[in-house]
């Protein structure tokens, strides 16, 4: 998305939010946001000094940021993220929902607090960080959410966190048909498996270079990966792209 000219001819660098921006993907992508020319929105849920170092590694580069903590699962959480957003840089232009959890267990009764868990955080999250960015957005915005190529291998263990995956994959797609006549695209990018804190807590090294070979490129994906993709679909290039998910996976599934 490029910056717009008011009528007098002042720049309106345009805004972005991204979720979960503290840390592994999502931290990527608001670098590359900021890189690509929008003030960021940091939003964390509890670790404020790695929130406020993505900020002053985007000011560093002379960019504009602010970190906003705010609980995605919790409905006034979400709310006061996309007001004081609002309040600080004015009109949203890009909302990305990075920001989830990953726990394994089996469908089997003695893992419910593991689903419950995940669906909180993952699918309840989205539904309320989308329903917010739907509300606050401009005409012309963009919105991306996070979901993972997992979905497609169906893995042992994977239960809870694929059938949250499907779920935002699912909100996306009625979310753009629900925004039609605003010029707002929903779109979400699904990751193969990337080297974050996230995906490699708790796995052997032998897991972790079984995952890597999967996909025929023989590695694992990069946070900087996913950034690319995100960027794609915010910036002008993506304008026609609406109700998809993006597999960038490197050929995983």
């Amino acid at each position: 998305m490029s910056t717009t000219k008011s009528s007098s001819s002042i720049p309106i660098v345009p805004t972005a939010i991204v979720t979960g921006a503290s840390r592994g993907i999502g931290h990527s992508i608001a670098l590359r946001l900021a890189a690509d020319g929008f003030k960021m929105v940091v939003n964390y849920s509890g670790n404020t000094s790695a929130a406020q170092k993505v900020v002053s590694d985007i000011q560093a580069l002379g960019g504009e940021a602010i970190a906003i903590q705010a609980d995605v699962s919790q409905h006034d959480d979400v709310k006061r993220l996309f007001d004081t957003a609002t309040q600080a840089f004015g009109s949203i232009s890009v909302v990305v929902h990075s920001a989830g959890v990953m726990q394994l267990g089996p469908i089997a009764p003695e893992s419910i607090d593991i689903f419950d868990r995940i669906i909180q955080t993952n699918l309840r999250g989205a539904f309320l960080v989308l329903g917010n960015a739907a509300q606050y957005m401009q005409a012309g915005g963009r919105i991306v959410a996070l979901s993972s190529s997992v979905i497609a291998k169906s893995f042992p263990e994977y239960g809870p966190y694929i059938a949250a995956k499907a779920g935002v994959e699912g909100l996306i797609r009625v979310l753009a048909n629900e925004l039609r006549g605003r010029s707002i695209t929903v779109n979400a990018v699904a990751p193969g498996p990337v080297a974050t804190d996230l995906f490699l807590k708790g796995k052997s090294n032998e897991d972790v270079l079984r995952l890597s070979k999967i996909a025929p490129l023989e590695r694992l994906g990069t946070p900087e990966d996913i950034a690319r993709a995100v960027s794609f679909l915010v910036g002008a290039d993506g304008s026609w792209i609406n109700g998809q998910v993006l597999r960038a996976n490197g050929g995983f599934a």
